[in-house]
């Protein structure tokens, strides 16, 4: 795991090392162990390097094939690399090391983008081709780790971090007002685009081609892979496919635990992470396990649910692991704040700071960490989302049905109010196009419960575990850390996708009604409709753990934030969002925020994620205004 940036002059200027090194520099927390730089006329690619597999200097980078044409920076760890191995090297391929990179680079050459489809694994990569004068870039089917990239006054630059790019000398980092429309109206960010105009996200399940032989070099993109979610076209009883994914899951933890470091797991007190450390701690004695409490002192009603180690400490005591906690307190997230919006580069979904502390406490101890995310978004584990609008008409009710639920911050008009300052430079987006938009390379099919959930389940697939993907990669990686997620092996995800919706939930007409802000109404509904998503993972899990866990109701990784805001926070709460000098005053409507603030702050409404939000962008804003 490690970190990828570089550039390409265009127009033929030669590549600066100095201006090279700055890149890599910016992303030195990415790759600790070691970094490297390649330069040749107008094209330089850098490396931050940390070592998981063949820690050797065999496996350092920029690689460059023996016939000296190829150039590879490579981010990630394909799990089928050794089969790949095998099979290139019964095409005449030697190889000087063990690492995946060196699989990975002559893959590409063999097999071109092609190649990408037979990666199991995740990945962001560039590859520098020095006959054809072309340059590849890549990222894994899912997007679990992200590449950047910027055509800026003839400088074409990429990077694993926006943060490598905007050490280019003549880029001005500016705020894109429209994305930021995108980003108050789900609290997440469904296109290309960033908060920083000219800077742009390689799409998941994407690899795009510069063509610099031409003086006008345009980049152009390529789909090659995407969810197709379904219901399968074969019969197979039910026992049959809980084997199946037993056998799958089984396979895709197994897979994963190869290292030439130490690995550990993150252990909530969840059937997902619990599953995975169980049979990890089979093939791994005194696996080291971590989890994240919360003081709950100052904590009310359903919050008070919050704190996991009970189960997580359960737990570890069966599979036996050596097990490690930290305990959050109100004053965590204003201490942490200031690094964590500089590590994230701009917010995405939910409140992103127990995942930092958790990937702080995880790296004192390992180098690799297992995390039981896409296991809700594969097998239905958010039964009250679904419901929404599985009971629709056609696809265009789906579609305002279910935008209207994934506006988690505001409503229309709210939103209205709050940029009303710089409505005029955003008021041409259309949010409910680009909500649209997300179902266009799926089934138009939409004529029962069972085709709407699917549609649901593409959707989360996309966006929401999209961006969990992005905050994981890089709260884990600013501590040095990689973390895997075994749900997403390929052979897994294929299963997932043509799992019949009738054995993942039960009840599929049944309508739900949920403000996800609303603590007291989210737990009500978790408590009950929880046991109604991942029917068929519970019961492949019977065999891995205890009822106790099996029958609790699900429990997200959240804190106390409610409470804390009108609480033990509020003076920090006050003092950077009522603040007519706070950086977010300078683009929105000063009044609306402190009605929207104080409203929370009355226990009127509950705008917890707004103000976290808020919070977020206030700092965001800071560092690049």
């Amino acid at each position: 795991m490690c970190g990828v940036a570089g550039f390409i002059n265009i127009d033929g200027a030669p590549a600066s090392s100095a201006i090279l090194k700055g890149m890599t520099d910016a992303i030195i927390h990415r790759g600790p162990d070691g970094e490297g730089h390649w330069i040749k006329d107008n094209i330089g690619i850098g490396h931050r390097r940390l070592a998981i597999i063949d820690p050797s200097p065999a496996g350092y980078q920029p690689m460059v094939s023996d016939d000296q044409r190829y150039v590879l920076s490579y981010n990630g760890e394909i799990y089928n690399y050794r089969e790949l191995r095998k099979e290139l090297e019964g095409q005449g391929f030697h190889f000087r090391s063990k690492t995946d990179s060196e699989v990975v680079l002559y893959a590409l050459v063999k097999w071109g983008p092609n190649a990408l489809l037979k990666f199991n694994g995740m990945f962001a990569l560039v590859l520098w081709d020095q006959k054809e004068k072309n340059l590849l870039l890549a990222r894994d089917r899912y997007g679990i780790k992200p590449i950047y990239y910027s055509n800026n006054n003839n400088i074409f630059s990429f990077g694993s971090e926006q943060k490598a790019i905007i050490t280019q000398p003549d880029f001005q980092c500016k705020i894109n007002k429209p994305t930021l429309l995108e980003y108050f109206t789900f609290q997440n960010i469904f296109t290309d685009q960033t908060l920083l105009q000219n800077i742009y996200l390689l799409p998941a399940g994407h690899y795009a081609i510069l063509d610099c032989k031409k003086l006008d070099a345009k980049i152009k993109l390529y789909h090659y892979w995407d969810y197709c979610f379904r219901e399968p076209d074969y019969k197979a009883s039910k026992k049959e496919y809980i084997e199946e994914l037993d056998r799958l899951f089984t396979q895709a933890v197994n897979r994963q635990l190869v290292s030439d470091v130490e690995l550990g797991v993150y252990l909530s007190g969840g059937i997902d992470s619990g599953s995975i450390t169980a049979l990890a701690s089979k093939q791994i004695p005194n696996l080291k396990s971590f989890t994240i409490g919360f003081d709950l002192n100052s904590a009310s009603g359903m919050e008070l649910a919050f704190d996991e180690r009970f189960n997580a400490e359960f737990m570890s005591g069966i599979f036996k692991t050596e097990h490690y906690e930290m305990v959050l307190k109100s004053g965590d997230m204003e201490s942490c704040m200031k690094k964590l919006t500089w590590h994230l580069e701009e917010p995405r979904i939910g409140q992103s700071y127990p995942n930092y502390y958790a990937a702080k406490l995880c790296s004192k101890f390992v180098k690799v960490v297992l995390s039981g995310t896409g296991g809700d978004e594969l097998f239905g584990g958010y039964p009250w989302r679904y419901f929404q609008a599985s009971n629709s008409q056609n696809l265009k009710e789906y579609v305002d049905n279910y935008y209207y639920f994934w506006q988690r911050l505001l409503s229309d008009s709210e939103i209205k109010k709050l940029f009303n300052p710089i409505w005029k430079e955003v008021e041409h987006v259309s949010t409910l196009d680009i909500f649209r938009d997300i179902f266009n390379g799926h089934s138009n099919k939409t004529e029962r419960p069972e085709e709407f959930i699917n549609h649901s389940l593409y959707f989360e697939a996309k966006t929401f575990l999209h961006s969990l993907f992005i905050v994981d990669d890089k709260l884990s990686m600013c501590h040095g850390l990689e973390s895997r997620v075994p749900f997403m092996d390929n052979d897994l995800v294929d299963f997932a996708m043509q799992c019949p919706v009738n054995l993942k939930l039960s009840n599929l007409s049944k309508r739900s009604s949920l403000d996800e802000n609303q603590i007291q109404d989210k737990f009500r509904t978790l408590r009950y409709e929880s046991y109604e998503g991942k029917k068929i993972l519970r019961k492949m899990m019977e065999k891995y753990l205890p009822k106790k866990i099996l029958n609790s109701p699900k429990q997200g990784f959240s804190s106390p934030d409610a409470s804390w805001f009108k609480g033990e926070s509020i003076e920090f709460v006050k003092r950077r969002l009522l603040n007519g000098n706070s950086h977010i005053h300078k683009l929105f409507d000063s009044e609306i925020i402190k009605v929207l603030v104080n409203q929370h702050l009355s226990g009127k409404h509950n705008r917890r994620l707004l103000i976290w939000s808020l919070l977020n962008i206030d700092n965001y804003l800071k560092d690049v205004l």
